[in-house]
């Protein structure tokens, strides 16, 4: 019995404790709102977004709905005053969401009310905003606010108006006009006077409108909210020119505009309802213009006729001059033409040797670094004494290095010559970034870094999207954090930002605090073969790893951005759309192929004429425990394969006599079914489709992960033989 009290008890009393936590955690957060609506009232706009946003990440931490949806609420109320209001009322629905997951009705009784404002008087999409109007009525009615009810009928009553509805209006004019004393204050007194005034304007009751909106221009003097005294000019300037007070009504709308211009910036009188009313005014001015001064218009217009034919005739002079110009360009272009179809037959010709040297260039390093990686392989393995020799490490890493050059080129070659297409995977970004923190560890070791990873928690996940360039541009801009950073740290931050539909918008940050980059470097870094940070230490690298990033985020439609200080660090950021489709994702995670492997030996056969080559690919295959036999040109291939079954050929491409294409297309005319895997030093993308035509199997590109060789045999053996071959 005593032990089960002493667990009821400690399990009380941490209850207690997170609920502790929680109040100090939501009062926080009420003071962070408190500061930011201050700073909206003191129209310090920008630190009040800032204010806001902290806390709305800490209100959706805590999971609070409704400090959630008075973030928002702030934030709406910004955008609004900054005349962004696609913007504003984005925010305020997403504050009515989250509000109406909470029992106040208060906050969403003003969300409501905030929406029909936006809806009625900057929108000017009435209906919808009527409708929130309502919404916002019946949340009052709810909590028995009455005075938010009248402030509400007041805006509700005036937006029908303003759509010429004053039968609609009119039951809402009653209530007003019948509880005003009761819940009005001076601001909507002056209203309540300007909408009689607009009733009346509608009845033609003369007297008794002109008497409504003087007495609402007299009050809003009076008021301490101008823009109640400009509205109530303006309805005033449209009523008196109604009964042709054209002097009055201009009078009244030069008011508005001055009140107008003290209360808004700039931006705000490019609105068009204001635009609209200036045009008006212009129009006023030009009436009475002709009223007093019928002569004077008279000339004006006969003036304004002979410039009219002065242009005319002036028009017609530019457009001989532009018809003869134009015949001078045709023949002109003629003849350039031809001067530009050879340059460009010139500089296509060009395009393609670049493209020619540089897979031919690649081809012949990549087949001596096959055999110097190799080599190097089976001198560690057969002299374990040498593994820590830093000759035979320099000798690994530098053909490596010289290997990664090779792939860097061709990269930049393939997006240069477009050929580089996106693929549509499926991922886990936390999964991707925590294998590249892995396999970066090592680089981490070596300067004494440490390696964060932040992973926005509302990303989902899954997400579908080419996950092999993502890792790409990562691994590049990581490396190059850890480079040049020592004692240090680097973060690896992914954040939400935003979602359209089936794509989320994914921001990656990586941020280090090593050398930064100075200002007058930092346009240059995305140039290929540009390093800089080289005068005090040689940092390796080919110069071509920001450029590949650059151009892989313009495959995705992105761009890089760059933030850095010598001495402080550098942080990279860019934003990804990936597709985010849960049916399209297990679709995906379907059709991914099963690794069949197994532990039965089997009969490999190498064509490689290559005699270093032969001896690595021989000992690799061997080290597996395969038999394996190997001959130098595909006329002994044909030979061997008449007495000798095999389990898999291994086939060189580029060979004397016979190339591997044509050794395996007379393998296939013998009706062998044997798999056949290009091994070869040249590029995937240029001999795919011929390998394709020609009978190979799989191509894998030299040098080769071991691991990956046998993947690959395992699985063409398998299948083959499961279809009967």
């Amino acid at each position: 019995m005593p032990p089960i009290r002493i667990v009821l008890f400690f399990l009380l009393f941490m209850s207690c404790c997170d609920n502790f936590v929680l109040a100090q955690t939501d009062a926080n957060v009420l003071r962070i709102l408190k500061k930011a609506e201050n700073e909206f009232k003191e129209a310090n706009f920008e630190q009040s977004l800032i204010t806001s946003r902290v806390a709305l990440n800490t209100s959706t931490y805590i999971k609070n709905d409704y400090l959630i949806a008075r973030s928002y609420k702030v934030i709406a109320a910004n955008y609004n005053e900054l005349v962004e209001f696609d913007k504003a009322i984005f925010f305020y629905k997403k504050a009515l969401i989250y509000a109406s997951k909470t029992d106040n009705d208060t906050i969403k009784n003003k969300i409501c009310n905030n929406l029909g404002n936006m809806y009625c008087f900057e929108k000017k999409s009435y209906s919808e905003g009527i409708d929130y109007y309502r919404k916002s009525i019946r949340y009052c009615l709810k909590i028995k606010d009455s005075s938010q009810v009248y402030f509400t009928t007041v805006n509700i009553t005036w937006a029908f108006f303003d759509i010429a509805s004053f039968t609609q209006g009119k039951r809402y004019l009653d209530f007003l006009n019948k509880n005003h004393i009761k819940f009005g204050d001076d601001s909507t007194e002056v209203i309540l006077n300007m909408l009689n005034g607009m009733y009346c304007r509608h009845t033609k009751e003369i007297e008794k409108a002109n008497a409504y909106f003087l007495k609402a221009i007299q009050l809003g003097k009076k008021s301490t909210e101008k823009s109640d005294l400009s509205f109530a000019h303006l309805e005033y300037s449209k009523f008196l020119s109604d009964i042709k007070k054209y002097k009055e009504a201009y009078y009244n709308l030069q008011k508005y505009n001055a009140i107008t211009d003290e209360l808004y910036n700039v931006e705000k009188l490019k609105k068009a309802s204001i635009a609209g009313f200036n045009l008006e005014l212009d129009e006023y001015k030009r009436q009475i213009d002709k009223i007093e001064s019928e002569k004077d218009s008279q000339y004006q217009s006969l003036r304004k006729s002979r410039i009219i034919v002065f242009l005319f005739v002036l028009i017609s002079f530019v457009f001989l001059i532009l018809i003869f110009t134009l015949f001078k360009n045709i023949s002109f272009k003629k003849k350039t033409n031809i001067e530009l179809l050879k340059a460009k037959e010139i500089a296509e010709e060009a395009s393609l040797l670049k493209t020619q040297f540089i897979s031919t260039i690649s081809h012949e390093l990549r087949t001596p670094l096959y055999g110097v990686v190799g080599i190097t392989n089976m001198l560690l393995e057969e002299h374990k004494e040498l593994a820590r020799s830093p000759h035979l490490s320099s000798l690994k890493f530098s053909a490596r290095y010289l290997l990664s050059l090779v792939n860097d080129i061709l990269q930049i070659n393939k997006i240069e010559e477009n050929k580089v297409v996106l693929e549509n995977l499926t991922f886990n970004i936390l999964d991707e970034i925590s294998m590249i923190k892995n396999s970066l560890s090592f680089l981490s070791q070596k300067n004494n870094n440490t390696i964060a990873v932040n992973i926005d928690p509302n990303i989902p996940e899954y997400l579908i999207g080419d996950k092999l360039r993502l890792a790409q541009i990562m691994i590049n801009l990581v490396s190059n954090a850890l480079k040049f950073t020592k004692n240090g740290e680097v973060i690896i931050t992914a954040n939400l930002i935003k979602v359209e539909g089936i794509y989320y918008f994914i921001k990656f940050t990586i941020k280090d605090n090593g050398i930064g980059i100075a200002i007058e470097d930092q346009s240059k870094i995305f140039e290929k073969f540009v390093q800089v940070g080289r005068k005090e230490e040689d940092y390796q690298g080919t110069g071509l790893g920001l450029t590949i990033v650059k151009r892989l985020l313009g495959l995705f439609g992105s761009s890089i951005e760059i933030e850095s200080d010598i001495g402080k660090g550098t942080m990279f950021t860019f934003t990804i759309a990936f597709e985010y489709n849960l049916e399209k994702t297990k679709k995906l995670i379907n059709e991914i192929q099963v690794d069949l492997t197994s532990n039965q030996e089997y009969k490999v056969l190498v064509v490689e004429d290559n005699r270093i080559n032969q001896i690595v690919t021989k000992r690799i295959i061997e080290n597996n425990n395969y038999s394996c036999k190997v001959v130098d040109d595909g006329f002994a291939a044909l030979e061997i394969l008449e007495i000798e079954d095999f389990d898999i050929i291994l086939m060189d491409i580029n060979m004397p006599l016979m190339n591997g294409f044509e050794t395996t297309k007379r393998i296939r005319l013998k009706n062998i079914k044997t798999p056949i895997v290009a091994l070869t030093a040249f590029d995937k993308d240029e001999i795919n489709d011929e390998a394709v035509a020609s009978g190979i199997n799989e191509i894998i590109i030299k040098p080769f992960e071991p691991v990956k060789l046998f993947k690959i045999i395992n699985c063409l053996i398998v299948e083959t033989k499961n279809v009967g071959y």
